[in-house]
């Protein structure tokens, strides 16, 4: 059948995709990334169009020897023109378009975070269109992309590159932030590195020594710059971007053996038990206020995510239980 065929290239595609990212020898990633998910999605839409509207739906009415595009497949399917997931995968078919003629390893920089949110789109549609999980067909460590560079510096790019070059690169940077700032993680999801000092050498990833002798005096800075970036997440959408991730990984959460959606309860539950709001690189307290609101941020939705699936028809119960001794 076709529809299967087209969904068996989908997946060596999508494959493809994560794999040319993720290997460090390889600088033609964000080009490659680019042109294979895209190859990717339009298999596995169209696979989804021949099972729904049969399978004329891929044919131009007046061409009925040439298959429609991934935009035509994109415009049938996903028919709100703001949806994120949809201007997501516009953004990155722009990409695939202009890549052979313009491209800077800067690119990288701007496009991760949508890159990181296509995977994830992906993921979800692939189950709720054919029933497929896609970390059956590749390990889930993989499905996070491996990211090497700083964030995009203004200063840099205009010493490196032509004032035209610049200009571009600038310009589509700060509209890929513009509706990042109006969008959900359908859009994009920002990779974030936080760096803190702590004594307790087993909580840390990497050890650096301090030197007072040292001639070079340095500074410890423990500002947090732009919280509305690092920590964009409410309650309400964090429950949402815990559950999206639960659906997209194939995690069933359940509470005394039935059925349940991460909800506020939970959450408070988590916040308290691993004592959330106390560690900035979760949680920013906006103390403006006569009463304190809370965001949160990206590593918060991962932490929740990681910790569920250790044992998701247990963990909600015994984390009950074990607040209930801790006040006894």
């Amino acid at each position: 059948m076709i529809a299967d065929l087209l969904l068996e290239k989908s997946k060596e595609a999508f494959i493809l995709a994560v794999e040319i990212y993720n290997k460090p020898t390889i600088r033609y990633r964000v080009e490659g990334f680019a042109f294979f998910i895209c190859n990717a999605w339009e298999l596995m839409l169209k696979s989804h169009l021949i099972k729904t509207k049969g399978e004329q739906s891929i044919y131009y009415k007046d061409n009925p020897e040439r298959t429609i595009n991934l935009e035509n497949c994109i415009r049938l399917i996903f028919t709100n023109d703001k949806d994120p997931l949809r201007l997501n995968l516009e953004k990155i078919i722009e990409l695939r378009n202009t890549s052979t003629h313009f491209i800077t390893e800067e690119y990288e920089m701007v496009y991760v975070p949508l890159f990181q949110s296509c995977l994830f789109n992906f993921g979800e549609k692939m189950q709720k269109f054919h029933g497929i999980d896609i970390t059956e067909l590749i390990s889930l460590n993989f499905l996070n992309l491996v990211v090497k560079e700083k964030a995009l510096d203004e200063n840099e790019i205009k010493a490196k590159y032509s004032d035209k070059i610049a200009q571009k690169l600038i310009g589509l940077n700060d509209k890929i932030e513009k509706i990042s700032e109006v969008s959900n993680s359908h859009f994009a999801i920002r990779i974030e590195h936080v760096h803190y000092i702590t004594k307790d050498k087993d909580k840390a990833t990497d050890v650096i020594a301090l030197d007072k002798n040292a001639e070079t005096k340095g500074v410890i800075i423990k500002e947090l710059k732009d919280p509305n970036k690092t920590h964009a997440y409410t309650m309400k959408t964090i429950n949402k971007a815990v559950n999206n991730k639960l659906k997209n990984l194939g995690i069933v959460l359940k509470y005394n053996g039935d059925e349940k959606e991460f909800n506020q309860y939970h959450f408070k539950m988590f916040c308290k038990y691993f004592d959330l709001k106390s560690k900035i690189e979760f949680c920013y307290p906006h103390t403006q206020f006569a009463k304190p609101s809370y965001s949160y941020s990206q590593r918060t939705v991962d932490f929740i995510v990681d910790e569920i699936q250790k044992d998701p028809e247990n963990i909600i119960s015994k984390i009950k239980e074990r607040l209930k001794q801790k006040t006894s």
